[in-house]
C-alpha cells in the first residue's frame, strides 16, 4: 500500500488537491457585433408546465450567426447576475410568434467550457438533422456542476439547477419558441448534469445523452479526489458545492447518477465513454487519466442501470479514446437518432 493510500480519506482529498491543475478551455471566438434587441420581459403569469421564476427575465439578445442567437437572462438564482444562453433556431423560427413551440434539444458544456463551446467546437451548426429542432446551449459557469450550490448551509448564488429547470425553462417556453417537448444531452460535467437534470425531473426530459460524462463521482477515493480538484477551479472552496463528501454524503449522493439509476430507468440513456489511451482521433501519444476515471464511472452506472431494469440504454465504450472534442461530436452524431426519435423528429 503507498504512503497515500494509508492516509484518511480527507487527508488524500487535501493532498491530491494541491496538486491539481485545471487548464482553461480555449477562449471562444467573439460574437459578431450586432446591436442588441430592447430588454423583453419575462411573461407574467406561469403554467403546470414551467415554474414562473423569481426575478429572471432576458434583458436582451444578439443574433451572432445564421440561426444562432444569444440571449442575456439576468437571474434571480444567480444572485441578480447576466448570462449567456445560445440558441441554435429551427428553420421558420420567429420569436414573435406565440403560436408555435419547437421540440428542445438541451446541450450542455463542460467544465472549463461556457454556452459558446458546443457551436465553436464542433459542427452542431451545420448538421441538417437539427434544423427542425430549437438547441439550447446554456451558460452553466466555469465549473457550476449544474447545481444549486450547499454554501456551507447557506446555499445561494449560484443556483445553476434552479436558473435552468425553472428560470431558463420559463423563459424559453413563455416567449422564444420553446416546447415541453424535450431531451438533454452533454460532454463530461454536463454529462453528468444531462443525467442529473432528467433523474431530478421526472418527465421534463424524454431521454438523456452524456458523453464522456461524470457519471459515478462517489464510485472511489480517487474518483472523490478528482471531482473535488475541479470544485476547486478557479480557487473556489471545494466545500461549496456539494459539502464534504462524508459529512454531506447525501447531497454528494443526490448528484451521483449511479444513486439515481432507479429515477432513469424509463427513459431512454445513451452512454459512451474512451478508456483514456490512444485512439484514433488523438494526437500520437496522448492519454487522459480523466478519461479513464470517468471510463470506469460510466461502467458504473450502465451495470446499475442494468441492475435496476432499464430497457432503454445504449452504451457505446468505445476503447482507446481520450477526453477530446473530437469523440464528443462524434458521439453526439451517434446519439441524435435516439435523442430526436425521443422528440418525435425525423434524424
Amino acid at each position: 500500500m503507498s504512503a497515500t493510500a494509508a492516509l484518511p480519506l480527507r487527508s488524500r482529498i487535501l493532498l491530491i488537491l494541491a496538486t491539481v491543475l485545471v487548464t482553461l478551455a480555449p477562449a471562444a471566438p467573439a460574437s459578431a457585433a450586432v446591436p442588441p434587441a430592447p430588454a423583453t420581459q419575462a411573461a407574467a403569469a406561469g403554467d403546470a408546465r414551467s415554474p414562473e421564476p423569481r426575478g429572471a427575465e432576458v434583458v436582451a439578445f444578439t443574433r451572432v450567426a445564421d440561426r444562432q442567437v444569444d440571449l442575456s437572462v439576468r437571474s434571480a438564482a444567480l444572485g441578480g447576475r447576466t448570462v449567456k444562453v445560445r440558441l441554435l433556431t429551427p428553420d421558420g423560427w420567429n420569436p414573435g410568434d406565440r403560436r408555435r413551440h419547437w421540440p428542445t434539444l438541451w446541450l450542455l458544456h463542460g467544465c472549463c467550457g461556457d454556452y459558446t463551446s458546443w457551436t465553436a467546437r464542433t459542427d452542431v451548426a451545420a448538421t441538417d438533422s437539427l434544423r427542425d429542432v430549437l438547441v439550447v446551449m446554456p451558460e452553466a459557469g466555469w465549473n457550476g456542476w449544474y447545481s444549486d450550490w450547499w454554501n456551507h448551509g447557506a446555499g445561494g448564488d449560484p443556483a445553476w439547477e434552479t436558473f435552468h429547470t425553472v428560470e431558463l425553462r420559463y423563459l424559453l417556453e413563455h416567449g422564444w419558441g420553446a416546447g415541453p417537448n424535450r431531451v438533454v444531452a452533454g460532454l463530461s460535467m454536463g454529462g453528468q448534469g444531462a443525467l442529473l437534470y432528467a433523474a431530478r425531473y421526472p418527465g421534463m426530459f424524454k431521454a438523456a445523452a452524456a458523453y464522456s460524462g461524470s457519471a459515478h463521482p462517489l464510485l472511489d477515493d480517487e474518483s472523490v479526489s478528482r471531482i473535488m480538484g475541479f470544485f476547486a477551479g478557479q480557487g473556489n472552496d471545494p466545500l461549496r458545492v456539494w459539502g464534504d463528501p462524508v459529512a454531506q454524503r447525501r447531497i454528494w449522493q443526490a448528484h451521483d447518477p449511479v444513486h439515481l439509476a432507479g429515477r432513469l430507468k424509463s427513459l431512454p440513456v445513451y452512454l459512451s465513454c474512451g478508456d483514456g489511451t490512444t485512439g484514433p482521433l488523438d494526437t500520437p501519444g496522448a492519454t487522459s487519466a480523466l478519461e479513464a476515471d470517468f471510463n470506469r464511472q460510466n461502467h458504473a452506472l450502465a451495470a446499475e442501470l442494468e441492475r435496476v431494469g432499464a430497457k432503454h440504454v445504449t452504451t457505446h465504450f468505445y476503447g482507446p479514446g481520450t477526453h477530446t472534442w473530437a469523440y464528443w461530436e462524434r458521439e453526439l452524431h451517434a446519439s441524435l437518432p435516439m435523442l430526436l426519435g425521443a422528440l418525435g423528429v425525423d434524424g
